[in-house]
Formats: structure tokens, C-alpha cells, sequence
């Protein structure tokens, strides 16, 4: 599907028709209640949360409507409930299991389809054919969403009161150095990137080379945030991993994954096809904080918190360090250098395209768009209410990120080597931000797949326009 280029941007309600689906998680849910009840008191607290949730899920859908979580929440129970169904077929035998297991996954399909069914129509966007399938898609990103909901903590009392006041002094901040106007002053030219370590290893079946660095990144001395962001060890040392031919004379393709990336394991499976298949020398920077350098239990971790600040200095570095990665890969003087990015990796793609003067194509997946809005849409409510209390909102959030935005800075990439794709029914990265940043990119080569965020790779028009962009960027061997 091709974008219209002249749609506005504003999303419209439709009429909701599914809301009457809620009834069945309840329906669900009281069955495993029943079924609870004869296996005993511990049986009957061990399956509170499918029973509990699947209830809570169903009737909350009716009494707030609109709230994205209940149907994280819904999705989240039901998978709950399909998994631990299936020992219960030893208790219960086929038929009764049957029930339990088609009970779960029925209020899974309901969260994904009311989720749909609650989400506005964005002009320019082609309206999707709700399908059980297409629910079922939907409904993994909703349980995704669900597991993320324990990760996003907001602060109360004084915490929250000295995150805001950071917040102010950041805008002042960049606002008496000009920065909001003018973000590009923000980036600093980077030193050259002349011996980085590199380590053979192996991972997803593959031979690589893991590569490190010295970041030397740091925020300037009296930038809101830097001590906190000093204080982030592991995290002053880049990383990458590459993939390249024997002959030197190869393009090359900076792939950058999204956020909780990291892994070799699967970054390299994500994007070995560009060196497999394609013939191109492959480098997949490790975002900041992710991966070897993440900071807490999950890699991501701070990179998308509620400390703004620390996301203005996580893009910050990412670009910083992108700029050396590109420094080293032109010091062996390729043909051609490509980037391309999804979701978070999308975004940083996108600012980096507007940095880096010598990439030939810019391919932005699923890509994030406006932090502040993300932020809005997916933060809890009560945190954000917390927020707006403070006297912090949306508007003021994305103005401080304003010197890291892609919208804020113009592509550096010819408007025919520039790339955007967007699921019609992404619930993690909602097709608003898609359109936003294929509207400021001029309109260029646009496809909407029917999915979610995790289904690009099922619809064969995505891969052929990435290819046709690098081909016509002649960043192919």
C-alpha cells in the first residue's frame, strides 16, 4: 500500500462495534472461576490472575472505555490462561481443558479486535479488514504492551517534583543556547574512530566480529541530567556487530535495531539476510543502555523512562557513536553506506539521516516518531496525571526533546533514497507517528503493511521496497 501524499494528519473517531466483545473475557472468566473452585483453595489463588484478570479485563472494558491498558491487560490474561490450560488437561481431561484453552484464547482475539476497534482512523492510513488473524496480530503487540506496563514507573512525591524541575531547567537550558530552534548546534562533531577492538565470535549460527569502543561521549558540563548519565558505567563503552565479506570493496548497511535490542542472537538473525542474500558488509550499533550496555535487569532499561533528560542523552550518544561507527567503515573506503532502523532504531535512523551527510539511503521502519506522544500514550495514567499536576505535559515533554528529533531536523538523505514503513494496525508505534514522519520526509517511498509491530517481515511488499530503495541508492554488491 502507498501513502496518499496529501493526507491531513488529524485521526478521526470512528464508531466503536465491537464494544459488546467485552462480554466474553467475562464469560471467560467465570468459567475458570467455576473450574478453580473444584480443584481447591490453592488451585483457586494459584489461577487468580487468568480468573481475577480475565473478570477485571471484561468488565473494565465497559466502564472505561479508552483506557489502552485494559486490553493490554486482557491480552496479557489470556496467554496467561492459554499456557497454564494446558497442564490442567491432566486434572480435567480433554474436553474440559478444550474449553479453558479456547476460553483464553477467545479473550485474547477480543482484546486485539476491541483494541482495533477503539483506535481512530488516521487519514492517508488505509483502513484495515478486522480478520480473527489480523486480531491475533493485534493482540501480540497488546500482550507485549501488557509486560511492558510493570517496566513504565513513574515517581511520586519529591521524585516527581525533582523530575519535573529537571524537565524546566532542560528547557531553559537548551533554550538559552538556541538549541530548540536550531537543534542541530545540540550534536557535536565526534573524534575519528581509528582502532576499535574487534573479537571473533559466533552467535545465531553465524560467524562476527564484535566490536568495541571507547564511546567518549559525555553531556556538557552544565546539562541538566549528566551526573545521573555519568554515573551509567557499562555505558561509556560502544559496541557493534559486524558481519562483512572478505573483499574490502563492499556497501555497507548500518542496521539498528529497536528498543530491548541488544542480543546478537537476534540482531544478527533480524538482519543477516542484507549480508546473506544482498552481499553487504553489515554493522549493528548497540543502542545506548541496551545489550552490554544496559544498566538494569532488562536491556533498554532508562533509555525510555520517565527521566527525560536521560532520553535526550541515550539519542544523543546513539548519534555520537553511529558518526565514529560511520567514520571507521569509511576509513576503508566502501562504495556506498546505508542505514536502516525499526521502531526506536527507526527514529535514531531517521535523526541520523538528518546528521550524517554521507548516507546514500535511509530506510526508517515502524519508526517512533515523537517521544512525548509515546510517552503519553503509553504511560500509566495515574503517573501521568501526576505529571500534569506538577504542571508538566505532553507539548512541554516533546519541546525538550526537540534537539534529538527527527521531525525537528531536515533529511541530509536525496528525497529518492528515503524509505518509511508502518503497520495500519501497530499498537506500539500507532500509525500517527508513521505518518508524522513520512509527512516532514517529503512523502517518499511509503508502505503500509496490515499488521502489527512485530509482522513487518510477513508482508513481501516491505522487503521489496527496502530493496528497490537500496538498489536504487546502489547500496547493493
Amino acid at each position: 500500500m502507498t501513502a496518499d501524499p496529501s493526507f491531513n494528519t488529524e485521526p478521526t473517531q470512528k464508531a466503536k462495534r465491537l464494544a459488546w466483545l467485552g462480554v466474553l473475557p467475562i464469560l471467560a472468566g467465570m468459567l475458570w472461576l467455576m473450574q478453580s473452585f473444584e480443584m481447591g483453595a490453592l488451585a483457586f489463588i494459584l489461577l487468580l490472575p487468568v480468573t481475577g484478570g480475565l473478570l477485571a479485563t471484561g468488565a473494565a472494558h465497559f466502564l472505561w472505555p479508552g483506557d489502552l491498558r485494559i486490553h493490554q491487560s486482557m491480552a496479557l490474561c489470556g496467554s496467561l490462561g492459554v499456557i497454564i490450560s494446558i497442564p490442567l488437561y491432566f486434572y480435567f481431561g480433554l474436553f474440559e481443558g478444550a474449553w479453558l484453552t479456547a476460553s483464553a484464547f477467545v479473550s485474547i482475539l477480543c482484546a486485539g479486535a476491541c483494541a482495533v476497534d477503539e483506535e481512530p482512523l488516521y487519514p492517508g492510513v488505509p483502513h484495515p479488514d478486522l480478520t480473527p488473524p489480523l486480531a491475533a496480530i493485534v493482540a501480540v503487540d497488546e500482550v507485549v504492551l501488557g509486560f511492558e506496563q510493570f517496566a513504565i514507573q513513574i515517581p511520586q512525591g519529591q521524585k516527581a517534583e525533582d523530575l519535573v524541575g529537571e524537565v524546566f531547567e532542560g528547557l531553559e537550558f537548551f533554550e538559552d543556547h538556541g538549541w530548540l530552534d536550531e537543534p542541530l548546534g545540540y550534536h557535536e562533531i565526534p573524534p575519528p574512530l581509528p582502532l576499535p577492538t574487534l573479537t571473533p565470535r559466533r552467535a545465531a549460527n553465524m560467524a562476527y566480529e564484535h566490536l568495541s569502543f571507547e564511546s567518549l561521549y559525555e553531556p556538557r558540563p552544565e546539562e541538566p541530567g549528566r551526573a545521573r548519565w555519568q554515573s551509567f558505567v557499562a555505558n561509556r563503552t560502544g559496541h557493534a556487530y559486524v558481519i562483512r565479506h572478505p573483499e574490502e570493496q563492499r556497501p555497507w548497511i548500518i542496521c539498528c535495531n529497536g528498543y530491548r535490542s541488544g542480543n546478537p542472537n537476534l540482531d544478527l538473525r533480524l538482519f543477516r539476510r542484507y549480508h546473506q542474500e544482498l552481499g553487504l558488509n553489515v554493522l549493528i550499533p548497540v543502542l545506548p543502555l541496551h545489550g552490554p550496555r544496559r544498566i538494569g535487569r532488562l536491556s533498554g532499561e532508562g533509555f525510555l523512562s520517565s527521566q527525560i533528560m536521560d532520553s535526550v542523552h541515550a539519542e544523543a550518544q546513539a548519534i555520537w557513536d553511529m558518526r565514529r561507527l560511520t567514520d571507521w567503515i569509511r576509513s576503508q573506503g566502501p562504495p556506498s553506506v546505508g542505514a536502516l532502523g525499526l521502531s526506536l532504531g527507526g527514529y535514531t535512523t531517521a535523526l541520523f539521516a538528518s546528521i550524517e551527510p554521507t548516507l546514500a539511503c535511509a530506510i526508517a521502519g515502524i519508526p517512533v516518531a515523537d517521544f512525548g506522544r509515546l510517552f503519553w500514550r503509553h504511560g500509566p495514567r495515574r503517573g501521568i496525571a501526576r505529571l500534569e499536576n506538577l504542571s508538566l505535559n505532553e507539548a512541554l515533554v516533546s519541546r525538550l526533546l526537540q534537539p534529538v528529533s527527527p521531525l525537528k531536523l531536515d533529511p541530509l538523505v536525496p528525497a529518492r533514497n528515503r524509505m518509511i514503513f508502518g503497520g495500519t494496525v501497530d499498537r506500539l508505534v500507532s500509525p500517527d507517528q508513521v505518518q508524522d514522519l513520512a509527512a516532514h520526509w517529503g512523502h517518499p517511498r511509503t508502505v503500509w503493511y496490515e499488521g502489527g509491530h512485530m509482522t513487518f517481515g510477513l508482508d513481501d511488499r516491505v522487503q521489496a521496497g527496502i530493496d528497490a530503495t537500496l538498489r536504487d541508492a546502489q547500496v547493493r554488491a
